[in-house]
């Protein structure tokens, strides 16, 4: 996937383009149909699938207000946008100009006259344009006159309810991470580089933690989880800690993350934490005694979930307090 930052960094004019335009935070299975059909059009009519989002996110510009945490950071969202087959990125820098600008005056300049734009994909409640005021009937109007199709895909809805960012942001931030999966098409993760921490993970306790240095916006829910952790690619299971180890009397919220059987050195790699199933709360302990058996306890109950093909086991507060070997 070719990603440019407007139209004229293409080496040669498109002859055609299927687009599909959004925002695409967290890339859920509402942008995925999204997407998958817009590379299907392309496919069938022999033009070049293209991806139009943004960055900042417009929120970021037009708000006046705080915004929620984003699920994907910009270089997450193109990542796995490419993911699913389309050949062109247009990741158009959004700011005030661009939001005044009118849905035709927007539509031209950077999809008619910047892509040769000829199918237009949108989501069910998907708007553009100053005031937010190209919706499906104004843009089908706009392309009978410029000379492209729209066509307005259905909600994706799972459990009786629509697939959404706003959804999956609420069932992280609540520890939910294994409903959110479904949603996401994947588990929830974060990334970043381990860095050095505070060197209690495996000379104090006894088993040693990959500390990451946090650029992500959205976390679970404070507690312990059990993960796959992602080292070059490749998977490993794990337990991982997101808070402020309380024990030891921290402020600075912390992920961090113990790879089970595993001794490599991997400080200043980059890894992904892809969360599967909450164990527990965080809480302080009465000393590292009762921790490090805490610990132990969390490192089996981790081992269940992720042995399991269906990844998930029913937690309860007996199993939770003396998990089964």
């Amino acid at each position: 996937m070719i990603v440019i930052r407007k139209p004229d960094e293409l080496d040669t004019a498109l002859a055609g383009a299927s687009v599909t335009i959004g925002n695409f935070d967290g890339v859920h299975k509402g942008h995925q149909a999204l997407i998958e059909r817009t590379c299907a059009k392309a496919a069938a009519q022999g033009l070049t699938s293209v991806i139009v989002t943004f960055d900042p996110h417009p929120l970021r510009v037009l708000a006046n207000r705080k915004t929620p945490p984003f699920i994907t950071l910009t270089g997450q969202k193109l990542a796995l946008i490419s993911q699913y087959g389309p050949q062109v990125a247009l990741l158009l820098p959004f700011d005030t100009d661009m939001a005044a600008l009118s849905p035709e005056q927007f539509v031209r300049q950077y999809l008619v006259d910047g892509l040769n734009m000829k199918e237009l994909t949108i989501g069910y409640d998907y708007h553009l344009g100053k005031g937010r005021r190209g919706d499906h009937l104004q843009l089908t109007e706009i392309g009978s006159r410029l000379g492209f199709n729209v066509e307005r895909l259905d909600p994706v809805a799972l459990g009786g309810a629509i697939v959404s960012s706003t959804r999956i942001r609420d069932l992280v931030e609540s520890g939910d991470v294994w409903d959110a999966r479904p949603l996401l098409g994947r588990f929830y993760q974060v990334e970043g580089e381990v860095v050095h921490g505070m060197k209690r993970g495996g000379k104090l306790l006894g088993f040693p933690t990959a500390n990451l240095k946090l650029v992500d916006e959205l976390f679970p829910k404070p507690g312990v989880y059990a993960v796959w952790v992602e080292v070059d690619g490749d998977p490993h299971q794990g337990v991982a800690n997101i808070g402020k180890n309380p024990t030891f009397g921290n402020d600075a919220l912390s992920v961090e993350a113990h790879i089970l059987d595993y001794d490599r050195d991997i400080y200043g790699r980059d890894i992904r934490v892809h969360f599967v199933q909450r164990i527990r709360d965080e809480r302080k302990f009465n000393g590292i005694d009762e921790l490090k058996e805490r610990i132990s306890r969390d490192v089996q109950i981790g081992r269940q979930i992720l042995a399991r093909p269906e990844g998930r086991i029913k937690l309860t507060q007996s199993s939770i307090e003396s998990p089964k070997s």
